[in-house]
């Protein structure tokens, strides 16, 4: 058996192409141009390339971005001040604080001061606790795990009834989908780093969506036959092949479960271009909740 490729790019750019549609409708209508506000703190690589993306993805989709970079050893006023201008610039629709910050920064103070109507990560309090409760609506649902859901939704998995196990139990991706899943009627199951016989859980899934950041982490042998695996993680390993010397995976051993799974996504080329495409759908949202 070979497992049914689920493309994130193809359903991401599908994704990309109706909010440009929308964008440009909003916009001849004599709308204020969606705009997203990205801030980043410090001099992180990685940090820097996924800000750029997205500041790339506005400008391909017609949208407004406003990068803001701060250096390493900015102060927390410094920063709570930012965000404070940004968030009450009439212009800007949507924050996004690019994490981790510096070690000595205070995460949390600095999110909290986002309000709920520009946080179009999806991770405030008040966003999550909608998420969680039946009979309420998130303003915005977190990016990653929006992805992941729909790309189960448009491969044609079956979620309703399935049992999901979710491995790793983060607030960005392992809670927020967990609570998806279960209000579409899924049985949930989240695993961590105390769950016992933990490939014996794995096992069981219907659905696994595998959020650890422990590359190849899960084996071939630990997957039920034809069931769909997300691939969340992001993970860098040796590779002499490369001209970089390195390779992206996965936090599911690729090679062994496309032999027993029945959808699977790859790294790269899977769950990110998801998360970039529902940020852009969340921006836009942004926009039309404070219909300027």
């Amino acid at each position: 058996m070979t497992a049914q490729l689920i493309d994130g790019k193809k359903i991401a750019q599908q994704v990309r192409e109706e909010v440009a549609l929308a964008v440009g409708r909003r916009v001849s209508s004599g709308k204020s141009i969606p705009t997203l506000a990205t801030v980043l703190v410090g001099n992180r690589a990685d940090s820097a390339a996924y800000v750029a993306s997205k500041s790339k993805a506005c400008m391909e989709l017609g949208m407004g971005s406003l990068s803001e970079h701060l250096p390493e050893d900015a102060t927390q006023a410094e920063v709570e001040a930012l965000v404070k201008k940004l968030d009450a610039d009439p212009e800007v629709h949507g924050i996004l604080v690019q994490l981790p910050l510096p070690a000595h920064l205070d995460e949390e103070k600095v999110l909290s001061l986002i309000s709920i109507e520009k946080d179009v990560d999806g991770f405030s309090p008040l966003n999550i606790g909608r998420l969680a409760q039946k009979g309420r609506e998130p303003l915005f649902i977190p990016c990653t795990p929006s992805g992941c859901v729909y790309l189960l939704e448009k491969s044609g998995v079956k979620i309703e009834g399935a049992h999901v196990v979710v491995l790793g139990r983060s607030n960005i991706v392992g809670l927020p989908v967990s609570l998806l899943l279960l209000a579409r009627n899924a049985t949930v199951t989240i695993c961590h780093s105390r769950t016992k016989n933990l490939a014996d859980v794995i096992r069981q899934a219907d659905i696994l969506i595998a959020a650890i950041g422990k590359p190849e982490f899960v084996r071939g042998d630990w997957i039920k036959p034809g069931a769909a695996v997300i691939d969340v993680g992001i993970n860098t390993i040796p590779d002499p092949t490369k001209k970089s010397g390195k390779r992206l995976v996965g936090d599911v051993n690729f090679p062994e479960a496309k032999e027993v799974a029945g959808y699977i996504t790859p790294v790269p080329g899977g769950v990110g271009p998801m998360t970039i495409a529902m940020l852009m759908k969340n921006t836009l949202a942004a926009a039309e909740l404070q219909s300027s």
